[in-house]
């Protein structure tokens, strides 16, 4: 069941994944106000959730154009619905006055409070704040209702299932939950009904799955990860005020979306398309030459973002693993491209040289330890290979020798790329290549090992791979398949690190 439910999320871009499970929670938030079960009718609700995200793309669309800046609609739209769940829906033309400005100060702040390409402050919480500010009540969180937990709850997980931020999201919730019961428990409050009501009353499942794990304002690694969930955790349930400024959800976040900035990746690189090259059967490297140099550890990836006309429902943003390395000058990008490829991926290949595009969030824990005598393991499937190629090229360029067996899987025997290195690899660093060719009837005249690498060929190759630390980048159901003959040949779930990124 998983397994298809991620197939799907990996068709799907995660920016059209949130715009269309909000559609989904608002159009059930509607029919639970024509039903009487929310505080709001149904009539009310309908217009709030057409009036905020056609207002926030209309705003989106006069700032991009003020500021000279691509537009990103989806992100506009996401915006507009995540401001529906949180501001009570207009009655009177105060109200509406109130919530317009929310709407315009959500996507202000997305290029007054942005630094070198990139926004500093989630934008839907940044509208909230000003109204907050105006001593509004507009920001009522009314999606903390009881009929709205258990869609909220559905919407949320899959949010956190296409984003992988499970740690993230739990910890924020467990900080929350302590938190309140420790609270409570000074009030003399019975903890489990404390417990209870928090999940009612607060709006802790969305606001820990749909606004807290926006990737652009998030830290890069998982450690900075738990600490920014926790930390926001924190800062929801206990109050505090600074001068006439009170606590509340959207200030929390807009103090760690301000903490994550000096964590992270500060200004969005520029990239000018310098060559590109087919270096494999249907696998092209395009290599960039960036606007300044770009300080990343080898296995991090990158958001990458090429507008283009016609776009479809992956959008104009893509994740993609950095194939060149640090000690490089310019970014290289690894992408294959099938029969039948996005529009993303045909814009990128009738890119021509001198042509630009956009990348930011450089991020990913898919790295090299800091131990070098630990021995290591890379199981690559197809152009899964790029992070090897980032990480073997340092090491060849940093002169650095660590124990390492690679095996390289391919459907056929030109789907094999960057050999010359590894080759070079093999030779400077005794490197323990070792590509396979899984589909047999296509494998030819191929002299190498053929056929699905089972527990037998994994031995065979590698006697020693129970000792060393596995990394496994490649299509998703390769790299479970592989977690799972792993763990099966007797590795260590803590020795496996998989390579994900939203998007993939």
């Amino acid at each position: 069941m998983l397994a298809r439910i991620d197939h799907f999320f990996n068709s799907i871009t995660m920016y059209r994944l949130v715009l269309y499970t909000l559609a989904a929670l608002a159009l059930v938030a509607v029919i639970l106000g024509f039903l009487g079960m929310l505080p709001s009718t149904g009539g009310q609700l309908a217009g709030s959730a057409v009036f905020l995200p056609l207002l926030c793309f209309g705003a989106n669309k006069v700032c991009a154009a003020l500021w000279r800046a691509p537009v990103n609609t989806e992100s506009a739209l996401i915006t507009g619905l995540i401001l529906f769940f949180v501001l009570s829906p207009a009655t009177n033309p105060k109200e509406l006055g109130m919530v317009t400005l929310a709407g315009v100060a959500a996507m202000a702040s997305k290029y007054v409070f942005a630094f070198y390409g990139r926004h500093l402050f989630n934008p839907a919480a940044f509208g909230a704040f000003v109204l907050g500010l105006l001593g509004s009540g507009q920001a009522s969180w009314w999606v903390a209702t009881a009929p709205m937990l258990i869609p909220a709850l559905v919407i949320g997980l899959a949010v956190v299932r296409k984003v992988r931020r499970f740690s993230m999201f739990f910890s924020f919730l467990i900080v929350s939950l302590v938190s309140m019961s420790v609270s409570a428990a000074k009030y003399d409050i019975f903890a489990l009904s404390t417990l209870t009501e928090s999940f009612v009353s607060w709006p802790l499942i969305f606001f820990g799955a749909i606004m807290l794990t926006e990737p652009l304002t998030a830290p890069p690694t998982l450690r900075l990860k738990i600490c920014y969930g926790a930390l926001a955790g924190a800062l929801m349930t206990v109050p505090f005020h600074v001068g006439p400024v009170f606590s509340s959800p959207e200030l929390g976040l807009l103090v760690v979306n301000a903490l994550a900035f000096f964590f992270s990746q500060k200004r969005r690189l520029s990239l000018r398309l310098g060559t590109r090259t087919a270096c494999a059967h249907g696998v092209y490297e395009f290599s960039f030459i960036p606007d300044y140099r770009l300080s990343f550890r080898p296995g991090q990836y990158l958001e990458w973002t090429l507008p283009h006309g016609g776009a479809d429902t992956r959008g104009i943003r893509r994740y993609f693993t950095i194939a060149s390395s640090p000690t490089e000058r310019d970014i290289k990008l690894g992408v294959r491209v099938s029969d039948k490829p996005s529009s993303f991926k045909k814009a990128l290949i009738q890119l021509a040289p001198g042509a630009a595009l956009t990348a930011c969030h450089c991020a990913g824990d898919f790295v090299l330890p800091n131990d070098v005598g630990r021995k290591l393991g890379f199981i690559a499937g197809g152009i899964g290979i790029t992070p090897f190629r980032s990480m073997l090229k340092y090491l060849l360029d940093m002169q650095q020798k660590r124990d390492i067996a690679l095996l390289y899987a391919s459907a056929t025997p030109d789907g094999f790329c960057y050999e010359e290195l590894f080759t070079q690899a093999q030779k400077e660093l005794s490197l323990k290549y070792i590509p396979v060719v899984t589909n047999i009837e296509k494998a030819g005249e191929w002299k190498g090992r053929k056929g699905f690498i089972d527990e037998a060929r994994l031995k065979e190759a590698v006697p020693d791979y129970r000792e060393r630390r596995w990394y496994l980048s490649g299509p998703s159901a390769m790299v479970d398949a592989y977690k799972k003959l792993l763990r099966h040949s007797g590795v260590r779930r803590t020795a496996i690190i998989t390579d994900y990124f939203p998007g993939f």
